[in-house]
């Protein structure tokens, strides 16, 4: 079995969230977390002048950002202590803090409310679509990578193991063509390197499916036997060859121009010693690098 990230891969998403959205917001503390068992757990905070927040557990529902979880939208209160639209559950870590205005901001993926940040105030201060512009795109962001986690998880689950692929049937193999491709894309616009690995460990899996049933072994790039070895662009590209794809429809897949799409085909033409994509994709197939 593939080992997974670590559990604490999450937080640290956050934690990336929070400090990046301090640098960029003129709220002077921020913090968040997302939810577990309809809480959400505050895991990072940024510009705290005490502790009042720290370990802060909000359900879902409950305070301002239970409330944003719960209406998967932003809620601002510009005067926390006096607002009446919220439940004061969590008043004593809040003004605690001496935050007056406070902004929370949901993290959704697929319509789900995942977490929130929050954005706070020690004074009271108007919230205006500049203002709360980082939060907003701080928020996409988590949400962005969560969904990509969520797709990485989903195909590591569906993937036989080593042993079996060899007696897939056609349809099968070409399910997995499919989502090798698919993985590379996603592969593409992932910066996480815990990501990343996960993803190397799923393509090499899928890439089983090649003739003698091994798992291609190597690391980012794509290795084969002889001196056949094509960087991660040209491997993307073959990819979504064996797939029938066009040049246009592989720029598009890949958010390339389709001239630099050809450049990588012809690349991995030549290392492959091809004279057609078809030719290549055979060839990657037999040695391995390509299910």
């Amino acid at each position: 079995m593939t080992a997974l990230a670590p559990p604490d891969t999450d937080a640290q998403l956050v934690s990336r969230a929070v400090d990046d959205l301090a640098r960029s917001t003129r709220f002077p503390v921020v913090f968040g977390g997302l939810e577990r068992q309809g809480s959400v757990h505050v895991t990072a905070i940024a510009g705290a002048r005490s502790h009042a927040i720290d370990d802060l557990v909000v359900q879902v529902g409950r305070g301002l950002g239970g409330a944003a979880m719960m209406e998967k939208r932003p809620r601002l209160a510009l005067d926390y202590r006096t607002a009446r639209t919220i439940t004061h559950d969590y008043d004593r870590a809040i003004l605690g803090e001496g935050i007056a205005t406070l902004f929370a901001v949901p993290i959704v993926t697929e319509g789900r409310a995942r977490g929130v940040l929050y954005c706070g105030a020690w004074t009271q201060a108007p919230v205006g679509d500049l203002v709360a512009r980082p939060a907003f795109r701080a928020a996409d962001a988590v949400g962005t990578e969560l969904r990509i986690r969520d797709e990485v998880q989903r195909r590591l689950s569906l993937a036989p193991p080593p042993e079996t692929v060899a007696g897939l049937s056609p349809s099968a193999k070409e399910d997995l063509r499919e989502s090798f491709a698919e993985l590379r894309s996603i592969a593409a616009t992932v910066d996480d390197a815990a990501l990343r690995e996960r993803l190397a460990a799923i393509e090499q899996r899928l890439a089983a499916v090649a003739r003698d049933g091994s798992v291609a072994r190597g690391g980012n790039d794509a290795r084969g036997d002889g001196d056949a070895q094509l960087s991660p662009r040209e491997l993307d590209v073959l990819a979504c060859c064996a797939l029938g794809s066009t040049n246009a429809e592989i720029a598009a897949a890949l958010n390339l121009k389709e001239g630099t799409v050809k450049s990588y085909l012809q690349a991995a033409m030549a290392k492959l010693d091809a004279s057609t994509r078809h030719a290549a994709v055979a060839r990657a197939r037999r040695i391995g690098i390509l299910p």
